[in-house]
């Protein structure tokens, strides 16, 4: 039995989560009011307005589809990294997850901090939800950083069209390459000599990343569809502004939109709501800078910042409201791939076993 004080601070969590969320949501409603009514009143801005009211429905409806896929994509991830958690649980968390990273202020680390939550308050390990939920995060941040070295090169080799520049192919590229191979290199680094001689505190978060690295590098290696949802996760979300662009006739670039879309994603690390005002200026500057007209820049950012912030942040508002409401359910984990393997195995067993005392 639960005793009442845990299951009053986990209310007392629940409720200050909820509080987070709706906030997080008023906010944003305004911050797209803001973003609305400048567009109507500023004279500068009437080019892109007008640009925005004569998209395509149809491309907006693609791009709104896509978007979908792409949290359907996080869910598949979650679920490849915390292979135990029942699918239904686990597919609500990661949705809660999303809502939380679009609606409330430094997204990214609240809402890992709001998945762990909910998957420890229904009695999961701390120590290993914080280990898993490293990993997803540098299972996502892997194939952004791959998929950004790859458009970066595709582009000064001359594979894909768009500027060939180094500064703007090459660079990127290089800083992608420099990043892959410092982290690929930590756990090394961390299980040498000089790590050792940091306090004892640090050793223990030390080798934690160090762990998590490698279980990460596991998951890329290890032949399993589910790698899928990491990529579709990015590569639907890059979708959902190429139809943007499509919808209003402007076919850009594909690496340069990836380029573009990755760095200016940088950004959020800015804390407001769903980086509204900041990732739209840095996306579409950076966007200008890789050749695209600055009007149509502006108006597919717009769209696409909407659709990626509302439908994740809609969706996963009722996960979050159905895993309040279904709290005291008790979690029944899955078995892992290791599990489900002996015991097809001992089924195939018995299987033959039959056969034979029957022939």
């Amino acid at each position: 039995m639960e005793s009442g004080h845990h299951a009053g601070e986990r209310d007392v969590g629940g409720r200050e989560a909820g509080r987070r969320l709706r906030n997080g949501l008023i906010s944003l409603a305004i911050l797209v009011a803001i973003v609305v009514g400048l567009l109507l009143a500023v004279p500068g801005l009437h080019g892109v307005a007008h640009t925005v009211t004569r998209m395509k429905t149809g491309w907006v409806v693609a791009g709104i589809g896509l978007e979908l896929l792409s949290c359907l994509g996080y869910v598949l991830a979650f679920l490849q990294v915390f292979e135990r958690a029942p699918i239904r649980l686990g597919a609500r968390v990661a949705l809660s997850e999303l809502a939380f990273n679009a609606a409330v202020s430094v997204g990214g680390a609240s809402s890992a901090a709001v998945g762990a939550w909910l998957l420890v308050e229904r009695g999961a390990p701390l120590a290993r939800v914080a280990e898993r939920s490293a990993v997803l995060f540098l299972l996502t941040s892997a194939i952004n950083l791959i998929t950004f070295i790859l458009a970066g090169l595709a582009l000064f080799i001359g594979v894909l069209p768009g500027p060939r520049n180094p500064l703007l192919s090459l660079l990127p590229a290089g800083v992608g390459i420099a990043l892959l191979i410092l982290v690929i290199a930590l756990p090394r680094l961390i299980d040498g000599e000089a790590a050792r001689r940091v306090p004892r505190r640090a050793q223990v978060v030390l080798h934690t990343a160090a762990e998590s690295i490698r279980d990460t590098a596991r998951l890329l290696r290890r032949p399993d569809w589910r790698i899928v949802g990491a990529i579709g996760y990015l590569w639907f979300d890059v979708g959902v502004l190429l139809a943007c662009f499509a919808a209003i006739g402007h076919t850009p670039s594909v690496a340069s939109v990836v380029l573009a879309y990755q760095i200016a994603y940088l950004s959020n690390f800015v804390p407001l709501p769903g980086g509204i005002g900041i990732l739209d200026g840095s996306m579409v500057g950076v966007l200008v800078l890789y050749g695209i007209n600055g009007t149509a820049a502006t108006a597919a950012t717009l769209v696409y910042h909407a659709i990626s912030l509302w439908i994740p942040a809609m969706w996963g508002t009722i996960a979050f409201v159905i895993l309040r409401a279904t709290r005291t359910e008790p979690l029944k984990l899955r078995p892992t791939r290791a599990e489900r393997r002996a015991a097809s195995r001992r089924r195939r067993e018995a299987a033959a076993e039959t056969t034979i005392h029957s022939s």
